[in-house]
């Protein structure tokens, strides 16, 4: 009332600054008391968990392939010329040695009769010179015949002996070449492709039939040349078929691995065995390799507090007789289900960090652990 009373009718518009300022003072003393700060003697009730270490495990690679079989073959003939005959048919099974084709080419058994007659002439004429040097020796050892007679026959002998040598390398080729008209199965197997029909002109080294035997899997991937540290002889690896979506692997086991070459970004070949039984030739597939593992730490995914500078913790440290909070900036890299994989900084493994009741805790305040 007394302030009421010194203010005249005509001071009537400094009633609203004087309420506004006893308004603003009753509205401090409010904001005081509620940031007032709690009692140091009291320590907040948290829960906690430990700061964890652990590798990680990531889904393997998918590489494609088909499946092959371990012993296959691509037959061809080292000579040219016309498909005269082809007496196997597409899937048929064929044993060792079994002939698959014949090859005609009007030159090649010329040839070999021409080697033979050659060697039989070469024969004729070295048995005589060899027959000629020996009595020339013994007419020379009684004087008949003279030193230089007989080094000429001699000599002769010699030369027809090299002679002969070289008929019967030759005649051995022409033989060679007349026997690879003939093209025979290596092993025993199934025809898995006739390349060339009969009365087809053939060239040397054109394929012409492909069979493969029935025991044996494997397939050929490629992978780049930073998986080849994550693949060993006789290591395991899954295989999926790509026809089948089968959700169960094979496991294949690798037989080869190609050597790291000096050529950037090229990818080398993993060659993988599947068990008997499983797979058919031809099958697609997809060969799983694990990628590199990296350690990483984890935090429980409640106990990261996001805020304007970014993302932190608290975590529990000793001061004196009692624990007490202290935030520490983190840098969350990605998150796996509960848990935050956090980057490396000053958290290590088996530190204490808050993940229940941090929204009442400031930097430095005394905590109590529940169990």
């Amino acid at each position: 009332m007394p302030l009421i009373t010194l203010i005249n009718p005509s001071s009537r518009a400094l009633v609203p600054l004087v309420l506004s300022l006893t308004a603003g003072m009753l509205l401090a003393g409010c904001a005081e008391s509620v940031s007032a700060p709690s009692d140091p003697a009291r320590a907040i009730t948290v829960r906690t968990a430990p700061v964890a270490s652990a590798e990680s495990v990531a889904e393997p690679l998918r590489f494609a392939g088909i499946v092959q079989a371990r012993q296959r073959a691509t037959l061809t003939f080292q000579v040219s010329g016309t498909l005269r005959e082809r007496p196997v048919e597409l899937g048929e099974q064929v044993e060792p040695e079994q002939v698959l084709a014949r090859l005609y080419n009007p030159g090649l058994e010329p040839a070999r009769d021409s080697a033979e007659a050659r060697l039989r002439e070469l024969q004729t004429q070295l048995d005589q010179a060899r027959r000629e040097s020996d009595r020339s020796r013994k007419l020379f050892e009684r004087g008949v015949v003279s030193k230089q007679t007989l080094e000429q026959l001699e000599s002769r002998r010699d030369s027809l002996e090299a002679g002969l040598a070289t008929a019967r390398a030759a005649l051995a080729e022409a033989r060679h070449m007349v026997d690879e008209s003939t093209l025979k199965a290596p092993f025993a197997g199934r025809v898995e492709a006739l390349l060339v029909e009969a009365d087809e002109f053939v060239n040397a080294g054109q394929p012409v039939v492909r069979i493969s035997s029935p025991e044996g899997r494997e397939v050929e991937v490629r992978v780049p040349a930073y998986l080849l540290d994550q693949v060993q002889l006789g290591q395991s690896l899954p295989i999926w078929s790509v026809q089948e979506r089968r959700q169960t692997p094979v496991t294949g086991a690798i037989i080869e691995i190609a050597q790291p070459s000096a050529v950037r970004g090229e990818l080398h070949a993993v060659l993988v065995s599947l068990p008997d039984g499983t797979l058919e030739a031809g099958v697609p597939v997809e060969v799983g390799i694990a990628p590199p593992s990296e350690s990483m730490t984890t935090v429980p995914l409640l106990s990261v507090i996001r805020s304007a500078t970014g993302t932190s913790v608290f975590r529990v440290v000793e001061d004196g007789d009692r624990p007490t909070a202290e935030r520490v900036n983190v840098f969350v890299e990605r998150i796996a289900g509960e848990q935050a994989i956090i980057g490396e900084g000053e958290l290590k493994p088996g530190d204490q960090v808050v993940y229940a009741g941090m929204t009442r805790v400031t930097q430095g305040d005394a905590v109590e652990i529940l169990p």
